[in-house]
């Protein structure tokens, strides 16, 4: 190998190594939150990461790697659920490794409850509330107009609230005055 070949690579190697070291617990917390399976977590990522080392080149040049990122995983999810292997479900599953970050009754709880969702308010939620992105990008990544990300939010946020907490569930979320309501 020449030697501008294998400095030229191993400059992008180390790049890359070093946009995976610090990306991937992140990474991978997404893919679980998106999946809920350690495994097909681990799965999902690992295609993320190989196509794009692939594109590296080009997209280490981009202002918004993460943005990119991002998208590859959530359209690699999606593309998996289209799969017909992916439709089957269990009757009764194991429980999984406990997530990162979390304890495992957390974790748990955490998991039932995104499962109850639809996987497109799961998408929503995950990308606004773990990526913590605006309206406008999550519509971007998912395709969808702001309306539905909206929409879906509220919902999804709806029954989160009535499964994680549901004596909080009949309360209302505005500073009213609390005797207004007798």
């Amino acid at each position: 190998m020449r030697a501008e070949e294998k400095g030229g690579r191993v400059l992008r190697d180390e790049e890359f190594g070093a946009y995976v070291a610090a990306r991937r617990p992140h990474l991978f917390r997404s893919a679980w939150l998106l999946c809920g399976d350690s495994h097909r977590a681990e799965d999902l990522v690992q295609e993320t990461l190989a196509k794009l080392y692939v594109a590296w080149p080009r997209v280490s040049r981009l202002d918004t790697v993460d943005a990119y990122v991002r998208r590859m995983l959530v359209n690699g999810h999606i593309d998996e659920g289209r799969r017909p292997w992916r439709r089957e479900r269990p009757t009764a599953e194991p429980p999984d490794s406990p997530s990162p970050g979390l304890g495992a009754e957390e974790d748990d709880d955490l998991w039932a409850a995104l499962r109850a969702l639809p996987a497109g308010q799961r998408r929503v939620v995950v990308l606004r509330h773990y990526w913590g992105l605006s309206i406008e990008e999550t519509a971007a990544d998912l395709n969808v107009g702001t309306g539905t990300v909206k929409s879906q939010t509220s919902a999804a946020l709806a029954s989160l609230r009535r499964i994680l907490s549901p004596e909080l569930a009949g309360t209302s979320t505005t500073h009213d005055d609390p005797g207004e309501n007798r």
